[in-house]
């Protein structure tokens, strides 16, 4: 067995007692790392009535106030830094120094979303009248965190919840949830209680949050299937939603790309994080011109890319995180050497403990393929031909997904203008994955639904009320 200890669920500002539990295991090694608390309803029951009884007190705060909390998170998160990372790598997979950059990121987040200020917007002013549009908070937020990402992206949905004057129960995914648990208990003295409530469970603590009355919106990072049940089960109280949801990022690489400057680029953008975030390049779109080329450069860099346990020095790919979704791609890669496509890198599963998935290539299968038009959420990425640009954004943007792309080649002109033509919510051109905590990022089709970070991310968490004031006729100017 792991650790026992030291995972509890934070409610109210206190620990809750720990009724049930569920084993959480490093993915290199499948062995359990620790027991996390597994939450009952009326746990969840009780994490709610904590957070609605915080909520007023919460948002009468001044916005400078709660700016400052948010500072602090962030702050907390830093001091901690190197103990989260440890954590975060152990239950998560992903190597040691990518680990501290993600928790840098998240502090990162913390600090940067609390200079975003709530605009009030003056619809009129005058001698008789004033009205004004002030953003208020919803109340009670349910945030729901996936395992590839999993303080990161809390952070996304504690940052702009919590400063725009809501209350919060934060449930990250039962493969990931050690990392979100410890920073609730650091967060204990920091934040006032019932502020941040912080609860664990298996996948059926979702779809609980999603209908229970007591939440007033929910943000939830996930599948695109996973998102329409939780819109259909938020139907109830007809509950606010924001959904970053599925993708199948088509990059699409111009005749007069420069190779050899891209190629490292492409193959990170495909790749980082053992291809496993919505934003990954899913799709590469090859002119023929240059696809033996961009395909070699991509094969060479595939073959010196070191896949193995996250605290081994040198490793750049830690496992695929849980067994489910390695089972996944092995099916993919099963029925793409089934339907016969050629593998130019990677391919061969090595047997032993740990969920080890190369990086492999496939060389221009046919759009039909599974391999194109579903979403491995994994490193296997297919290399797709293509002779007339109007035909490969054609093919880029028959998907049901819109979440991301990119254009790359010398000349920026036109590369700008097959950007513009892709029906996704970010586009990059030249460059991939410049995410921030200014940039709204909203997804396209069933990518998702909602705003993202920003000033529009900030107010997907309030609502507007629309203030009018009629002066008195005492103020008003006296006629002579």
């Amino acid at each position: 067995m792991g650790d026992t200890a030291g995972f509890s669920m934070t409610i109210d500002g206190k620990a809750a007692p720990t009724l049930a539990c569920l084993d959480v295991l490093n993915p290199a090694t499948e062995r359990v790392v620790a027991e996390a608390p597994d939450a009952s309803p009326a746990q969840l029951d009780e994490a709610v009535a904590s957070a609605r009884r915080a909520a007023p007190a919460w948002a009468a705060l001044p916005l400078q106030a709660r700016q400052q909390y948010v500072v602090r998170i962030g702050e907390t998160i830093t001091a901690n830094l190197e103990a989260l990372a440890q954590l975060l790598m152990r239950e998560q997979g992903k190597p040691l120094a990518q680990a501290r950059q993600e928790v840098q990121r998240a502090a990162y987040w913390c600090a940067e979303m609390a200079r975003l200020e709530l605009p009030v917007e003056t619809v009129s002013e005058s001698a008789t009248e004033q009205v004004r549009v002030l953003r208020v908070p919803l109340g009670v937020v349910g945030g729901i965190v996936p395992w590839n990402f999993p303080l990161a992206l809390a952070m996304w949905k504690v940052a702009p919840a919590l400063l725009t004057g809501n209350t919060m129960v934060l449930k990250p995914s039962p493969f990931t949830p050690l990392t979100t648990l410890k920073l609730g208990e650091l967060l204990r003295d920091v934040l006032p209680a019932g502020v941040l409530n912080v609860i664990s469970g298996t996948d059926a603590l979702g779809p609980l949050m999603s209908a229970h009355p007591g939440i007033d919106k929910l943000s939830f990072t996930g599948s695109t299937v996973t998102g329409r049940a939780v819109m259909a089960s938020a139907s109830v109280n007809l509950k606010r939603l924001t959904l970053e949801l599925g993708g199948n990022d088509a990059a699409i690489v111009l005749p007069d790309a420069d190779v050899e400057a891209i190629a490292p680029a492409i193959f990170w953008g495909a790749f980082a994080n053992s291809a496993q975030f919505c934003l990954a390049i899913k799709r590469l779109y090859i002119h023929e011109d240059v696809y033996d080329r961009l395909a070699g450069e991509l094969v060479r860099l595939a073959q010196e890319t070191r896949v193995g346990p996250g605290d081994t020095d040198g490793v750049q790919l830690g496992p695929v995180q849980n067994r489910r979704q390695f089972e996944r791609l092995k099916d993919l890669l099963e029925d793409t050497r089934t339907a016969g496509h050629r593998i130019l890198a990677g391919g061969d599963v090595a047997q032993g403990h740990g969920y080890f998935f190369p990086v492999t290539l496939v060389d221009n299968p046919p759009d039909s393929a599974r391999v194109v038009r579903e979403e491995p959420f994994g490193p296997i990425l297919p290399l797709l031909r293509f002779r007339d640009v109007d035909d490969a954004i054609a093919r880029a943007n028959d998907s049901e997904y819109g979440l991301g792309g990119s254009v790359w080649g010398r000349d920026a002109e036109a590369a700008m203008r097959v950007a513009l033509r892709l029906n996704t919510g970010t586009v990059w051109v030249n460059q991939i994955h410049t995410i921030g905590p200014d940039k709204p990022m909203a997804g396209h089709k069933q990518s998702g639904v909602g705003i993202e970070n920003g000033v529009d991310g900030l107010l997907e968490y309030t609502v507007p009320r629309t203030v009018s004031l009629k002066r008195p006729r005492s103020a008003q100017p006296a006629h002579r």
